[in-house]
């Protein structure tokens, strides 16, 4: 939560880290420690034009002078990647809410397989930095990326964990993906952490199948860029109040009903924490979380990311 409790912090230092990512690191104006955040935490920061969104910690959670955060300029997005690599400046204030942390790192692993995709190696980093502090624990970082000039921190990856690193480039070509099976085939003692993009997730989710439960983690930065450019505008009605709300096509239905004064509980809003579920009444749902069973989403839905495939949702607010 946002709040006179957590003022704003500083913005200390802006620095392009790869192609259309960029590094914002966030102080405190009086010069202070930071409130303490655990590996795998988000910062709900409000952009420059208004909107909310949240993003990975990435620096070490035993740095309490500032925290770093690393936005990937997303075009095809809602807005909000924009306002914060283009209209964010070094020296400037942001409102940004207490750390908060949906993708825990469990203390009891002494062996960690992490798989990061694209702009998803920030709060793995935030993790392999922690790990360095702890002796015993072993890891290894597999991070997929389109090329070199696209992949956020790779000289820092390779000096800060030397033989811990595999980066592989597939070139934006499906035919040269990095074979995963060899990773999975054969379960072990290991957690394996994976964050990056829906499709990543799902291959990886579908690989792990015959892993022991609560050894594979996941957390998501949402919908591809290639879905939010497909998106189109819709209606939801509100059952109680009856209400009829309009969502365009830069817009989720979550931030239409926070507009509307519309309390809806969230924490990820990328599809992967649950909070959000909501009774689907009526409608015919384009489903985009990583939560719902086959069975849950003809009665419900994650306001935060899914839409619609008929012109209005009905649902039970």
């Amino acid at each position: 939560m946002m709040g006179a409790d957590f003022p704003p912090l500083l913005v200390c230092r802006r620095e392009q880290v790869a192609e259309a990512v960029f590094l914002l690191e966030l102080r405190d104006p009086a010069g202070g420690e930071l409130p303490a955040f655990t590996p795998g935490s988000h910062l709900t920061v409000a952009a420059p034009n208004g909107a909310r969104r949240n993003y990975s910690i990435c620096s070490d959670p035993a740095q309490r002078q500032f925290y770093q955060l690393a936005i990937k300029r997303d075009v095809a997005g809602r807005g909000g990647s924009l306002s914060m690599c283009d209209d964010v400046a070094a020296g400037q204030l942001l409102m940004v809410g207490q750390p908060r942390n949906n993708f825990l790192l469990t203390e009891r692993a002494r062996k960690l397989l992490f798989l990061a995709g694209g702009i998803g190696i920030t709060p793995i980093l935030s993790m392999m930095r922690h790990l360095r502090h702890i002796d015993g624990v072993e890891s290894q970082l597999i991070y997929l990326t389109r090329d070199a000039q696209s992949t956020a921190f790779l000289r820092d990856l390779h000096n800060e964990f030397p033989g811990q690193v595999t980066v592989h480039h597939d070139q934006g070509q499906r035919d040269q993906a990095l074979d995963l099976w060899p990773f999975f085939e054969t379960p072990t003692n290991a957690h394996i952490y994976c964050c990056g993009p829906k499709g990543l997730m799902e291959g990886v989710r579908d690989m792990t199948g015959h892993w022991s439960s609560g050894t594979v983690h996941f957390e998501s930065f949402g919908v591809d860029a290639t879905v939010h450019a497909q998106n189109t505008p819709f209606q939801i009605r509100l059952q109680r109040s009856g209400a009829l709300l309009q969502v365009g096509t830069q817009q989720s239905m979550l931030e239409v009903l926070r507009a509307q004064g519309c309390r809806v509980p969230s924490s990820c809003e990328s599809g992967t924490c649950g909070s959000c579920k909501t009774r689907l009444l009526g409608g015919k749902a384009e489903h985009r979380d990583m939560v719902l069973s086959d069975s849950d989403q003809s009665t419900h839905i994650m306001v935060c990311v899914s839409r619609a495939k008929s012109t209005e949702l009905l649902l039970d607010l």
